[in-house]
């Protein structure tokens, strides 16, 4: 490319990288061209029974785990079983009325007819939510905070220091666009040996741990003995989607809000913050548990 600003998409199916052409200036070694490579930030368009519910900007991979995790973890269905069908399609800049380069991809989902029923009941308070979960919305009662907490789990405790920290170093390896380009979350399955599976990648923190949790939904895994673990802060939003789909126990390369600690509490939820070998911070200790000083 001759534009040291233009880009380029490697392929026309919307990729999750984009390789770009710079100039990168040194104050010593002046300027040189380089070639960098980006991560991709898409709108995906959430279709569903033929009515368009939002538009997510995220990484245009697992997009099918991603469907199914944002509505689960956003009430719209109860049970992966609600949903009938997940189709993926690319959609294009011009189609979509979007700028040139700016392609998007749209996810269709058929899903049952009550569940269909209550969204609609529900668009009207939903209809500023964005991937922090309560912007816009009307009014306090719509932010959507309170549900079951979690039941008390025999092996909870398990998720102790020595396990989570095994994770936590187990998760950079696994993130493979990150690696190449930075800028991009991960949301990483771990069992109670501190392995960790399924890491998936987005540039958006809540939609990593959506297309986590749609794919352990998918796949029957969400009442498995296992903890989240996180290349993120621990928001509330974060913990609020673990903790209605039954996740007991996350743990965070950052440190939590007061709400997401305050929020793991109310809940029951394990929750491990600042996990940063060889250190972490337990700032909620899980249902049917008590905090032991001193901390770890």
């Amino acid at each position: 490319m001759t534009d040291a600003s233009a880009c380029s998409l490697e392929t026309p199916d919307v990729p999750a990288l984009t390789r770009c052409d710079v100039r990168f200036h040194h104050a010593e070694r002046g300027v040189q061209a380089e070639q960098r490579v980006l991560a991709n930030e898409v709108p995906i368009a959430l279709v569903f029974n033929g009515i368009a519910h939002a538009v997510m900007m995220g990484t245009p991979l697992d997009l099918e785990d991603f469907a199914i995790g944002f509505a689960l973890s956003e009430g719209i269905i109860d049970s992966a079983a609600d949903c009938y069908g997940v189709d993926v399609r690319p959609v294009s800049a011009t189609a979509a009325g979007l700028p040139v380069g700016m392609d998007g991809m749209e996810v269709q989902l058929e899903i049952a007819s009550r569940c269909f029923m209550r969204l609609k009941d529900h668009r009207r308070s939903m209809s500023g939510r964005t991937g922090c979960g309560v912007c816009g919305v009307e009014s306090f009662a719509a932010l959507d905070l309170t549900f079951d907490a979690l039941p008390a789990r025999d092996w909870v405790a398990q998720v102790d220091l020595p396990t989570v920290l095994k994770a936590i170093d187990h998760l950079p390896p696994k993130q493979v666009l990150n690696a190449e380009a930075g800028a991009i979350h991960a949301a990483g399955w771990a069992t109670l040996d501190g392995q960790v599976h399924d890491v998936i990648e987005d540039v958006g923190r809540h939609n990593a741990l959506d297309k986590l949790l749609g794919r352990l939904a998918r796949t029957g895994r969400l009442s498995e003995p296992g903890f989240v673990v996180l290349s993120s802060r621990g928001s509330h939003e974060l913990v609020r989607k673990c903790a209605k789909l039954g996740i007991a126990a996350l743990a965070t390369i950052s440190a939590p809000t007061a709400m997401g600690v305050r929020m793991a509490e109310l809940t029951g939820l394990r929750f491990w913050g600042l996990a940063r070998p060889p250190k972490a911070t337990l700032y909620a200790p899980g249902a049917g548990l008590h905090l032991d000083a001193p901390q770890a």
